[in-house]
């Protein structure tokens, strides 16, 4: 069970002084209607974000837009590790809990680790800068809200150099079960409400962003773009399906731009474990892995609804959930992250280009060896 932050959130809402922000993970939208009686996996953003409005959030923006810059960073990184004989095999960085495990377990390894902050850090860092700056907003007076599905988020945000521009990057992390308490505080009749569209232009993102919730979604949205990037043209609709599915383990060579990169993506730190352990015995035979620290992704995150042992043995809440997001990636008109318009614009008047020293000081972290018992 997740620390309750709800009180916090309500404070900083009846704060006339204080421009609140939220943005959503993937994951929160094909979960949150779950509490409220609806199919498990439905896709409910537009009555998530219509909640969140009534809640009193200035603005609610969209978590995808700051997955777009993850694999914007994250793509650039694997490609210079790859072309520049940089520290392989180069492991995702998205998901804290995983992150502080290799940091307690294998911290002579942590140079593995790719330096990204996770999607909702980078996008608190580009609100309290670009975005505070466009809009003429003092970001000292910004607080963001993340709605997650997870709990080691909490944590996640305290981290040293997750403060960027002078102010934390995330001023509080509330999970889908926080989130749907506060609507029912709040007397919201969730079911009943129409459909709202996030704020632009923070709230445009891609189908590539979408799939970050499930296991296996990282990979494939920073491989659609590193294939794009080293062949150095358009390659239509590249999907990777070969990294899909709730297999704990998934190891694939694949062939990039007529390159051979060799992939592993791994479910449950059991399974990290496993993956760990074949790179420290050099018998890893793999470029690039993602990790996630829940069974089947972000879908089934620690801060997501719970399902009773009853629901569980007749519904694959896994695979409902998930065929939402690869559904929201489906349709989605850009499914590629580094074509975002967005994001473009972004680049393009503030950050230079992914992996600039500007981009390192707002959407890049550092690492430190734990011990084993530091909380």
């Amino acid at each position: 069970m997740e620390k309750d932050n709800t009180e916090d959130v309500w404070k900083k809402l009846k704060d006339r002084e204080t421009f609140v922000v939220a943005q959503t993970a993937p994951a929160v939208r094909v979960g949150i209607g779950e509490e409220f009686g609806m199919p498990i996996g439905t896709n409910a953003q537009g009555k998530m974000i219509t909640a969140l409005k009534k809640l009193g959030f200035d603005k609610v923006f969209d978590t995808n837009t700051g997955a777009d810059f993850t694999i914007m960073e994250e793509a650039n990184e694997f490609i210079e590790r790859v072309q520049n004989g940089g520290v392989l095999p180069m492991a995702t960085s998205c998901c804290p809990a995983w992150v502080r495990y290799i940091e307690m377990n294998y911290p002579d390894m942590l140079d593995h680790l790719s330096s990204c902050k996770s999607p909702h850090q980078m996008f608190g860092a580009i609100i309290k800068s670009y975005y505070a700056k466009k809009n003429g907003i003092d970001p000292s007076k910004i607080y963001v809200v993340s709605v997650m599905p997870c709990t080691a988020k909490k944590f996640e945000r305290t981290r040293e150099g997750m403060q960027s521009t002078g102010y934390d990057d995330v001023d509080a992390v509330i999970t889908t079960r926080e989130l749907a308490r506060m609507i029912k505080q709040a007397h919201i009749e969730f079911v009943e409400l129409s459909d709202s569209e996030y704020d632009n232009p923070m709230g445009e993102a891609t189908g590539a962003a979408a799939i970050f919730g499930v296991t296996g979604g990282v990979m494939e949205a920073a491989l659609r773009t590193a294939a794009e990037t080293l062949a150095g043209k358009p390659l239509g609709k590249i999907d990777f399906e070969e990294v899909r599915g709730r297999k704990g383990i998934k190891k694939k060579a694949l062939n990039i731009a007529g390159k051979e990169i060799r992939v592993a993506v791994a479910s449950g730190l059991g399974n990290a474990k496993i993956i760990m352990e074949e790179i420290k015995n050099g018998t890893a035979d793999f470029d690039f892995v993602e990790v996630m620290a829940c069974p089947g992704g972000c879908i089934m995150g620690g801060g997501q609804p719970i399902k009773s042992s009853k629901t569980r043995s007749v519904v694959d809440v896994f695979a409902k959930r998930s065929a939402s997001l690869y559904d929201i990636d489906e349709k989605s008109k850009i499914r590629k992250s580094h074509k975002n318009p967005y994001l473009k614009e972004v680049y393009k008047e503030f950050l230079e280009k992914a992996g600039s020293h500007e981009a390192h000081k707002l959407l890049h972290t550092t690492y430190v060896p734990r011990d084993k018992y530091d909380i």
